[in-house]
């Protein structure tokens, strides 16, 4: 049997212009084998606890366990060279004495093992040391510390995990193509289109717009910036705005190198409207997903229906603990990579798709049929609803089951999230996983995502189902009130084994958003006291680092300053204000970066999940434009939106289909083309995590220290950190998809 791992992240470093630097010399195999950063590149299994104890992995193994490989330790993912000889040591204790397997053996069917030795601890630590032959070259081998099988519970304690031999890995250095970088999905003919040069060069540099005949059609010089601190590189930018021809296959030619191909176009984004939200139905937990909607290669059994072996979520029991009752929560979303689902990242995800709709009634630009029904590919389809609606729809209804029932204490609020009780491996179908599934404990911050979404549901569902909008609403208020009688439980930053944290200490702004919601749905006098009171109501709510799921006072303060409400004009002009200055904001940051995105250039400002925040500062600029008409504001969207499709120093498409190189390898369990040629790549039109500065993960660490903010990125599985696929990460894509599709339109100036 396997021993599964939970999968690691990784960032990117080195580009041209650039040294790289190498792995660590020594051919240390073993990442934090003295368990200095935690339990960080370690799994566990089939334990009742594990952690790091006094500087050692210790992890508590119960009686009753039939095989040794039924409870583990260990660490995946590591190259092996065939013919080199290599080192397995440890330090190691059993209390009381029991007797374990450790083995080095390949991590993936057919798990081929290299060594395997029986060792029998004692309450005292023991050095051990092995020596073996690779028989093969892998990259897939795994140190494992088998453990079931006792007669009685034990405590399994491990330190200093060595594994030296073969050779010191090369440096590694990221593919980046052609030095000249646009975005290379394309530009509105209308629209802005700029480019970035990596050069030596410090004086302007001729440049040539050629077609796709090979005519040159435009030319100029560019503008050295310098150096730019998120990526390290000197560079120069090219703004070729003023042709405005239609075409495709258009290439920027400078300084000797030609970019990758991209349109200019008012279509280019057309189809990215429906293959971002395509992503929701893909990731749909408790349906059978049906390929001849989205692709036989994605066609699967419904996930945690309760099919053995898999344990389902129609039963679901808390952790130890929490309740004394079971759940029904089955649908939903599956959150990332992994399979748990979670009410705080659902609920961003969710508003940002009813929000993606209510825009198509509120902005003068969208275009209203945009997303009809049958616009979208969901079995729901031509049934007169949208079937943006439908989609979100699948969640809400997962998300009022995740609350608290009447008659149970704490009633009302909503379980912060469900998921396994251990890491699972990659790949794994959600219909095959066998791990128990648990109800986490009720949050404040849950409950508050609740209440604002099903707000949401009231206001925008009545013409096509009144009696489920009905629901949500009551849904709603019975969440805010719990919220309101228990506002600060907050959800422990440590319950990480199995699925996220998701932890949040401070939900003042989740207070305001659900209360914002409520307001605008029902108009009521006591929402409006209590956002009103809000300190977010008039503090800053759009950091330069843009919003996401911890910090959703932005949600709020956008929705009423374009959802229709009572507020007097004087007050509703002020929090419009308070939008177009956010914007203006990020259009100076805009221009001063050299890579033209919304998001400040140094390290701090590269972080997980990095994407979605550069275009939900976007998505404030559209705002913008949608409640001004200022063109400044239209162009400053556009140009934005170049960083996620390629203009930036990695030339990389961060949406998988989408530019001339995309993302393929995200991490997830479910597309695991990369590991398994059976499994699918990411279905077009995936946003990958981006760049992520602070190599969280072992994969990551190893790969990438000393990256450059903007080279801290690597398309491989592996790397959760910078690569993995996420439903709010994935709404922000789909809002600004369907604001940049409506642009290709006639607009107003």
């Amino acid at each position: 049997m396997a021993l599964l791992a939970v999968a690691t992240a990784g960032l990117l470093t080195a580009a041209t212009l650039m040294a790289t630097p190498a792995r660590a010399e020594a051919a240390e195999q073993i990442y934090n084998g003295g368990f200095d950063e935690g339990t960080s590149g370690w799994y566990s299994y089939g334990t009742t606890s594990s952690g790091v104890t006094d500087g050692r992995y210790c992890s508590v193994v119960p009686a009753g366990l039939a095989n040794p490989w039924d409870a583990g330790v260990g660490q995946n993912d590591i190259p092996l060279i065939a013919g080199a000889s290599y080192t397995f040591s440890f330090t190691a204790a059993g209390d009381p004495a029991s007797t374990i397997t450790a083995a080095v053996q390949l991590g993936v069917d057919p798990y081929t093992g290299y060594l395997s030795r029986s060792v029998a601890l004692t309450p005292e630590d023991q050095q051990l040391s092995f020596t073996f032959t690779a028989p093969e070259d892998t990259e897939q081998a795994q140190v494992a510390f088998q453990l079931g099988g006792p007669a009685a519970d034990y405590t399994f304690c491990v330190d200093n995990v060595s594994l030296l031999g073969g050779e010191p890995a090369p440096p590694y250095v990221p593919d980046t193509g052609p030095r000249v970088r646009v975005n290379q999905v394309g530009y509105l003919p209308d629209g802005p289109k700029h480019a970035t040069i990596v050069t030596e060069a410090t004086e302007a540099l001729a440049w040539q717009l050629v077609n796709a005949d090979g005519v040159t059609v435009a030319d100029g010089t560019s503008a050295p910036r310098g150096v730019d601190a998120a990526s390290g590189q000197n560079v120069h930018t090219v703004d070729f705005s003023a042709h405005t021809r239609k075409g495709r296959g258009y290439t920027l030619v400078a300084d000797g190198e030609t970019s990758h191909p991209f349109d200019i176009a008012p279509n280019v984004y057309a189809q990215l409207r429906s293959d971002a939200l395509q992503f929701f139905y893909i990731q749909r937990s408790g349906i059978a997903i049906d390929g001849d909607l989205v692709g036989e290669e994605y066609a699967r059994d419904a996930g945690h229906a309760g099919v053995a072996p898999n344990q389902g979520d129609t039963e679901v029991p808390c952790q130890d603990g929490v309740c004394d009752y079971q759940l029904d929560v089955r649908g939903g979303w599956y959150d990332a990579g992994d399979h748990g689902k979670y009410v705080v990242n659902g609920g961003i995800a969710t508003y940002q798709l009813l929000s993606t709709f209510e825009r198509t009634r509120t902005a003068p630009t969208a275009r209203r049929g945009a997303l009809a029904d049958g616009t979208l590919r969901v079995p729901e389809r031509d049934n007169g609803v949208p079937d943006i609606l439908d989609e979100a729809r699948w969640e809400l209804e997962f998300m009022m089951r995740m609350q608290v029932p009447a008659g149970q204490p704490l009633a009302g609020l909503a379980h912060h999230k469900i998921h396994d009780a251990s890491w699972t491996g990659i790949p794994l179908d959600p219909a095959a996983d066998p791990q128990v599934r648990e109800l986490h404990p009720p949050s404040t911050a849950a409950t508050l995502n609740l209440a604002a979404t099903a707000a949401q549901c009231g206001r925008l569902y009545p013409r096509y189902d009144r009696a489920f909008a009905a629901d949500c609403l009551a849904s709603a208020r019975t969440a805010y009130d719990a919220a309101v009688a228990n506002p600060a439980i907050l959800a422990d930053p440590n319950d990480g084994a199995g699925g996220g944290a998701y932890s949040d200490g401070d939900v003042s702004d989740e207070f305001y958003w659900a209360a914002v919601e409520l307001y605008l749905t029902t108009g009521e006098q006591r929402y409006l006291d209590d956002l009103t009171a809000s300190v977010h109501h008039t503090d800053e709510v759009f950091p330069a680092t843009g919003f996401a799921w911890p910090s959703t006072a932005a949600l709020g303060r956008l929705d009423l300053a374009t959802v229709r409400s009572g507020l007097p004009d004087a007050e509703r002009q002020r929090i419009r204000a308070s939008v177009t200055s956010a914007a203006d904001a990020y259009l100076e940051t805009l221009r001063a970066e050299a890579y033209g995105l919304p998001m400040p250039g140094s390290r701090n400002n590269y972080f997980w999940g990095s994407n979605s925040n550069i275009i939900n500062n976007v998505i404030v600029i559209a705002t913008a434009y949608d409640l001004t008409g200022d063109p400044a504001y239209r162009a400053g969207a556009l140009e934005g939106m170049d960083y996620v499709f390629g203009r930036n120093a990695l030339n990389q498409s961060y949406v998988t289909g989408w530019g001339e190189h995309s993302s393929q390898n995200q991490h997830s369990r479910m597309y695991a083309h990369q590991v398994d040629e059976s499994s699918p790549n990411p279905p077009t039109g995936s946003l990958a995590g981006g760049a992520n500065a602070n190599l969280e993960d072992p994969f990551a660490a190893q790969l990438l220290a000393g990256c450059a903010p903007q080279f801290c990125y690597v398309d491989d599985i592996e790397s959760y950190a910078t690569n993995e696929v996420a439903i709010n990460w994935n709404s922000a894509l789909s809002w600004i998809a369907s604001f940049l599709a409506d642009q290709g339109r006639t607009h107003r100036s």
